[in-house]
């Protein structure tokens, strides 16, 4: 049983504002790949951003300094944004999707098991194709990461859209978009009913039977997490509904198979600040405030979440799971100061295991 922790990026350092956003994956060939937005200007997510990229050969244990993956250079001056990774361990590929300027989307792939991914390559019809039915001015990828889906093989990632012309992203949408074809080509899967306005940021998994369950953030101002389910990743989707075990401060959280039942029991992994404090001194409700990142457990398809582990008491924003050849878990997440609100001073790595999540006491939520 053990937990670790360690700092991967820092605000103020390597010639950016901040890091933001981070996303974590275990390639084919082992290694782990730490990405981040690499902010510049005032650190807005509209402001100029690059993404960058750590390594580690040894499951999270030491790292390789950062490099400079994508340059927004490349492609104007405006942000690259939502990188996400989807690992393909059957055919030893890992393919990453991102935006640039709320407008654009690509992909590219990495076939080394390393960080040397190939030119990027432009999908953002698959976008365009939404706007008969939803005539979106902002889009984005997932986050943190896609899914293969295991019998058929498809690519599936989740997406959101905005109507809004402005920098506000609201109102908002969420689908998928697929690939059945290795990623060759991306296509758009049917959104999600429009019953709970303002969700977006949502993560995904398969389900044993094969369906999936997308778990999605919401902006009504209800601190709860709003899920869906399609019995392909694309269509169909359920009417979205509160799930009430999970609390929402209005902030992405990660959702993330942890094994099968063919590997001994299905496990799912939930990690999202849980912000218990419930009102301030002057009597204000705080739910909102992003703190105390909490990681979840569930025996039974996400059904329940009865083990419970607070990974950061303080002030916590956005995260990522992977989980390593050893099986140790890991957790890279946004950890503000202890003297403020801000969730994003540093990235920082948690590194766990099952037994150090299942020693917690039983949840009551």
């Amino acid at each position: 049983m053990r937990f670790e922790r360690q700092d991967l990026f820092t605000r103020a350092s390597g010639g950016y504002t901040m890091y933001r956003i981070p996303g974590i994956c275990v390639t084919p060939g082992g290694a782990v790949l730490a990405h981040a937005e690499a902010r510049l200007g005032r650190g807005g997510d509209w402001d100029k951003i690059d993404i960058v990229v750590r390594r580690s050969l040894d499951m999270g244990v030491t790292w390789s300094e950062p490099r400079l993956l994508l340059d927004h250079r490349d492609y104007g001056e405006g942000p690259l944004h939502n990188f996400n990774t989807i690992v393909d361990y059957e055919n030893g590929i890992v393919h990453a999707l991102f935006c640039f300027g709320y407008a654009r989307a690509f992909t590219m792939r990495s076939t080394d098991g390393d960080y040397n991914f190939s030119q990027p390559r432009e999908i953002t019809a698959a976008f365009k194709a939404f706007r008969g039915e939803y005539d979106w001015g902002v889009l984005a990828i997932g986050l943190p990461n896609g899914i293969r889906l295991r019998q058929s093989g498809r690519l599936l990632i989740p997406v959101w859209l905005s109507s809004s012309r402005t920098a506000a992203h609201r109102p908002n949408r969420c689908a998928t978009i697929y690939s059945d074809d290795d990623g060759a080509n991306w296509q758009r899967g049917e959104l999600v009913p429009d019953i709970v306005p303002n969700l977006n940021e949502a993560g995904i998994v398969e389900l044993e039977d094969g369906s999936a369950l997308m778990n999605m953030r919401n902006g009504i101002g209800i601190q709860r997490r709003i899920i869906s389910r399609s019995p392909d990743g694309i269509s169909r989707w359920s009417a979205p509904q509160l799930d009430p075990q999970l609390r929402e401060p209005t902030c992405q959280g990660t959702l993330f198979r942890h094994s099968w039942a063919h590997d001994g029991e299905s496990r799912l992994l939930f990690c999202n600040p849980d912000n218990t404090d419930g009102k301030d001194a002057k009597g204000s409700s705080i739910f909102r405030i992003r703190k105390n990142l909490s990681i979840r457990l569930s025996l039974d398809e996400g059904k329940s979440w009865p083990f419970t582990k607070v990974i950061d008491a303080g002030y916590a924003g956005y995260s990522a799971l992977a989980i390593c050849p050893d099986e140790s878990i890991l957790c890279l997440y946004e950890r503000g100061a202890a003297s403020g609100a801000d969730s994003d001073d540093h990235l920082s790595l948690a590194r766990f295991d099952l037994a150090w999540l299942m020693r917690s006491e039983v949840s009551d939520a």
